[in-house]
């Protein structure tokens, strides 16, 4: 599955060799968007660059305004007799929208790439019959 989001880069760090043969950088999105109600939710995203995509931070700074093309990906991890299962944001493309300093950005929208998700419905306003409607995201 691949998606596209964009948001402002709040923290990246440096490349952490995992093994002779495997490499990751990780970094920081912040995702600002708004209810229906007005109310304004910030997110802080945690994405990962493998291998050669690990580059790809280099081209921007903290606080520039990014979108982000990523595949959503999830593992099994067993050990012990116990499972784990781990989900993880590969980004492989990030291009700069603008600067700290520049044009307005945080207008932020996700969409995904296939068309595998599109008959899967979400509601654009809350329901007419509000009882027990709770606006919170969790």
């Amino acid at each position: 599955m691949s998606f596209e989001v964009n948001g402002r880069l709040a923290e990246k760090f440096e490349t952490q060799k995992v093994s002779d043969r495997f490499q990751k950088r990780e970094f920081v999105l912040e995702i600002k968007s708004a209810s229906a109600t007005g109310y304004e939710f910030v997110d802080l995203i945690k994405f990962q660059s493998t291998q050669d995509k690990c580059a790809l931070l280099d081209q921007v700074n903290v606080d520039d305004t990014v979108k982000v093309s990523f595949n959503l990906r999830g593992r099994k991890w067993e050990k012990d007799g116990q499972v784990s299962y781990f989900t993880n944001l590969e980004a492989w493309r990030i291009e700069k929208l603008s600067n700290e300093s520049g044009e307005p950005g945080n207008d932020i929208s996700i969409e995904n790439s296939s068309d595998s998700n599109q008959d899967v419905p979400f509601p654009s306003t809350p329901p007419e019959d509000d009882s027990g409607f709770d606006d919170l995201p969790f």
